[in-house]
């Protein structure tokens, strides 16, 4: 029974869109699958790992039948990629093979039944619902997902903190070590609401949302949140337990502080980090009236020296930090000068944007 024909680019798109999240090793192999279901002209394709579960649509059937099964993930996608771009490809299943032919190049694949894929069941209730443009949605994820923590035992990390709060959409991430925080004001009021999406539904969603202003359905249940865009649907488990009170975090009335390009503090921090040791990434920071110090070392009494000028009359500090936590920042944001603000030396800086509010950037101190 032929499910498909229709040209490579057209079949390999949908592919792309569900094989991000489809695990190689997997204890159960038939998760290393894509569930395809064809109604006469409509076909589904769906790929989950328990967690998070993508399903995209294409108009791309062939005949009237009604069918399904499930196929290997990377080896349809390999093939694909290695045909020719402009040739048709077809897809026909037969006595449990799924046959991929485009020319004269034929691969029979194994199949493993279509009831026997563990799709996620969809929440019944959803506490909220409401849309955002891709772009608005993918730049929140883009200004915080750096911060997230990976494979923390405080699993309550391991993901991004999304909070409605009046009109306001928010994103919180952080490791323990450093925090960033961005909002976005909506034209729509919300109830307060806290949920913790997964790192890995996170950076699946920042592939597949686009630069563009279509709208983004964002539907929260208890233990789920479900998204859907242009012709994909993402659902994903939520992460149980307390995130950190971020508001108590992030310092208020610094008076020590100073704005500097974000790009020449940049390249002073890159040329320090050279020196720094694989296992202590640490850079030293002393700041006087005038005058930005950067400094490093490493086992083998080797060192650099940075001198940036700057606009500051406040205290004289001398304090150490964590130079990927500051890289990972400057090299996100896309301005052209950043406020730093410092209590003491003993304190977390504050990264900002001058003159906008909407996003903070927290990094504690190290000591050196």
């Amino acid at each position: 029974m032929q499910l498909v024909k229709t040209t490579r680019d057209t079949l390999l798109r949908p592919l792309q869109i569900v094989s991000g999240i489809v695990e190689r090793r997997h204890t159960m192999p038939i998760l290393a699958n894509i569930l395809i279901r064809k109604e006469g002209e409509a076909v589904s394709f769906l790929s989950t790992d328990t967690e998070v579960q993508i399903t995209t649509n294409a108009n791309i059937g062939s005949g009237a039948e009604v069918t399904g099964t499930t196929v290997a993930a990377r080896k349809l996608l390999d093939i694909l990629r290695a045909l020719p771009e402009s040739g048709d490809v077809s897809l026909t299943l037969v006595n449990k093979r799924l046959t991929v032919q485009s020319g004269k190049s034929r691969f029979a694949l194994q199949t493993l039944a279509a009831e026997e894929f563990p799709t996620v069941q969809e929440a019944e209730n959803f506490n909220a619902s409401f849309t955002l443009p891709q772009k608005t949605l993918k730049h929140l994820f883009n200004m915080v997902h750096f911060a997230m923590a990976q494979q923390d035992i405080r699993y309550y990390l391991n993901g991004l903190l999304l909070v409605l709060d009046g009109e306001n959409v928010i994103a919180v991430a952080t490791d323990g070590h450093r925090l960033a925080f961005c909002q976005v004001k909506t034209e729509q009021a919300f109830e307060r609401q806290e949920v913790i999406i997964p790192r890995k539904t996170i950076i699946e969603l920042q592939r597949l949302l686009e630069e563009n202003d279509e709208a983004v359905q964002l539907d929260i249940a208890a233990n789920q949140v479900k998204l859907g865009f242009t012709d994909i649907e993402l659902i994903s488990k939520l992460v149980e337990g307390k995130f950190p009170d971020y508001t108590r975090v992030i310092p208020k009335g610094y008076k020590n502080d100073f704005t500097i390009s974000r790009d020449e503090l940049l390249r002073s921090l890159q040329r320090a980090a050279i020196m720094t040791s694989d296992k202590f990434k640490g850079v030293r920071c002393i700041i006087s009236p005038g005058s930005l110090k950067i400094s490093s070392t490493n086992a083998d009494q080797e060192e650099a020296v940075e001198e940036l000028e700057i606009d500051y009359g406040g205290d004289s500090l001398d304090i150490g930090f964590n130079v990927t936590y500051l890289l990972d920042v400057l090299n996100n944001l896309k301005c052209d000068q950043v406020n730093v603000a410092l209590g003491d030396s003993n304190s977390s800086a504050l990264i900002s944007i001058p003159d906008n509010p909407d996003f903070k950037y927290v990094v504690m101190p190290m000591r050196i």
